[in-house]
């Protein structure tokens, strides 16, 4: 009888060894694989920068510009203050700089700080807002050339419950400050 198949051919390794087994090189734990040449795995992304103040802060004045339009627009649209708004603004100014500055002591108390302008210029805005739909004059003539009414309108309508909100938002911004940078 004839054989269908040719005879195994020797590979150039030894015959009774594995042909595809290579010998790792003093060193590492396993054999190089093909197309790697001296790298043993992919490089490793660099962790994102943490731990710079001052991209914080401009992260938390960014967050504070937009959080005070944010609650004066709210304000203005329900002629009320919310203090679930107080919160979020100053949660997001928080959480800004926390995450933006890294664990930096100055960085809760500016929160704070940046918080409680916030709040102060989201109820001017609101109180300009009110003011351009009584009058009929636009937001901008209200706010820019009459700020100071605006300013005595929101004197005469601050009651103790205004202060609380400023509390809630510092007290939020401290704290979210000191948990982002966790």
């Amino acid at each position: 009888m004839s054989q269908s198949a040719p005879p195994p051919q020797p590979g150039p390794g030894p015959v009774d060894a594995n042909p595809y087994a290579q010998q790792a090189p003093a060193g590492m734990p396993y054999p190089p694989q093909p197309g790697a040449p001296g790298m043993p795995m992919a490089p490793v992304a660099p962790a994102p920068v943490r731990g710079n103040p001052a991209l914080g802060l401009v992260a938390a004045v960014v967050a504070a510009v937009v959080a005070a339009g944010l609650y004066g627009l709210i304000m203005g649209a329900t002629k009320h203050e919310i203090g679930y708004a107080a919160v979020g603004v100053g949660f997001v100014i928080g959480l800004a700089a926390g995450k933006a500055g890294g664990r930096n002591a100055v960085l809760p108390i500016a929160s704070v700080v940046l918080a409680l302008v916030s709040v102060y210029f989201g109820q001017l805005v609101g109180e300009a807002m009110i003011g351009a739909k009584v009058t009929g004059l636009s937001f901008s003539q209200v706010f820019f050339d009459h700020f100071d009414v605006v300013q005595k309108a929101w004197k005469d309508d601050a009651d103790p419950l205004t202060f609380v909100f400023f509390a809630i938002a510092g007290f939020a911004a401290f704290s979210a400050a000191k948990k982002a940078a966790r």
